[in-house]
């Protein structure tokens, strides 16, 4: 696990010590004496300076040394096969992300307008790998998705394997992993999945595309009304894709249903009750904190909705549990 200073020394130690190996000559010419000194080891931390500043100034010292050698690799003179040297892509690539140029000196981008975790190199020796973090477990590195035969008769086989970078959601792989199975003839009936992989869509997906039944526990309603013993959830609006209208628990009719305005949360639709019925409504304490705004409903397709809402009935049973 490299920091951030680690990262960008070593990443300029394997794009010198790749050159080094194919074009001696012309890199022995560029490199200063300094340069020597500077990356002839692996770059650890424990040799690093330890204060900020002096941090910093080493950070801009290998961001100018990375310059030189980019500059010289694009330069006429150099031979052009040199820019195809996957070492030196790597730097080219790392230098994009961690450094800008400001008034023509390089320095640390801010955290803030760097690449996500899922774009972000962390390692030049192995530029795949990715951080990512799941429960309490932090690695650098891949993930591997393992589909089992678990049917009473038959052995109970590993039947796929797919291995991706950290990053990728579980959800994304459910598709990739029938379409795997299917031409093998070894898509199931059902397929045990955990939560990670119980998304609405994914549920509708999979049995549109390939039959096959999503098994698994399906994430809870996190609105504080699903977490409150008093507070109407959206489950208990009754609501009518066709007509577009939903029906609160109290009787009253939307008044609008309307592309949402926050897509981040993932809810395509968004119907909006009526203040004169909210405002006055005696349950109002139990339906929405907003001040003065009506209650509004978050809405997915009427498919995944139902989907969702019928995955979450299904696991209070005892025959869930028992399967």
């Amino acid at each position: 696990m490299l920091n951030r200073l680690e990262r960008v020394g070593e990443t300029l130690r394997a794009a010198l010590n790749s050159l080094a190996v194919v074009a001696p000559t012309w890199v022995q010419a560029l490199a200063p004496p300094e340069w020597y000194d500077r990356y002839a080891h692996r770059v650890e931390n424990y040799q690093l300076p330890k204060a900020d500043a002096a941090r910093q100034a080493l950070a801009a010292v290998i961001g100018a040394d990375g310059e030189v050698l980019l500059h010289a690799i694009d330069a006429a003179s150099a031979p052009p096969w040199v820019r195809e040297i996957p070492a030196v892509q790597t730097l080219r690539r790392v230098w994009a992300e961690q450094d800008v140029e400001v008034h023509g000196t390089l320095s640390w981008r801010e955290v803030k307008a760097m690449p996500s975790p899922a774009a972000l190199m962390t390692s030049p020796y192995d530029p795949e790998a990715r951080y990512s973090t799941k429960r309490a477990v932090e690695w650098i590195g891949y993930k591997v998705h393992l589909t089992e035969i678990c049917d009473p008769a038959p052995p109970h086989v590993l039947v796929n394997i797919e291995t991706t970078p950290a990053t990728p959601p579980d959800a994304q792989m459910i598709a990739q992993v029938h379409a795997s199975l299917e031409p093998r003839g070894l898509l199931p009936a059902e397929h045990l999945v955990d939560k990670g992989s119980t998304a609405s869509h994914v549920l509708v997906d999979s049995q549109r595309a390939y039959g096959v039944t999503l098994l698994g526990p399906v994430a809870d309603d996190p609105s504080w009304q699903a977490r409150a013993d008093t507070g109407f959830d959206k489950a208990q609006f009754l609501v009518d894709g066709d007509r577009q209208m939903v029906t609160c628990p109290m009787g009253k009719q939307s008044i609008s249903w309307l592309p949402n305005t926050s897509p981040h949360n993932g809810m395509p639709w968004e119907a909006r009750l009526a203040r004169k019925d909210c405002t006055p409504c005696p349950q109002r304490a139990h339906c929405t904190r907003a001040k003065k705004e009506p209650r509004s409903v978050g809405l997915q397709a009427q498919d995944q909705d139902e989907a969702l809402h019928a995955a979450r009935h299904r696991q209070t049973t005892e025959a869930f549990a028992q399967q």
